[in-house]
């Protein structure tokens, strides 16, 4: 089952704010896109993508989570050309 409620851990002491793992983990995502030109960037999430995916394994909790993702972006208008991810 996928879990989509906030699941951050930091090992050893309780955050302080339940968010702050997450908090942590998204400043290091932006920080690993830092100085990279857009294709680079969009390679970068392509192989966290890949790994993440097969750290979880789970087949179910994939498809689950690309349904989830994929939830109302076709209501969103296009990106501009050249734009996407």
């Amino acid at each position: 089952m996928l879990i989509t409620t906030p699941n951050f851990r930091d090992g050893a002491a309780p955050p302080r704010h339940p968010t702050a793992p997450g908090d942590r983990f998204y400043e290091a995502l932006i920080d690993s896109h830092r100085g990279l030109q857009p294709a680079q960037s969009r390679l970068l999430n392509a192989r966290l993508v890949l790994l993440l995916a097969n750290h979880i394994g789970d087949l179910a909790v994939l498809h689950e989570a690309l349904a989830a993702a994929r939830a109302g972006l076709d209501a969103l208008p296009n990106p501009p050309e050249g734009d996407t991810a």
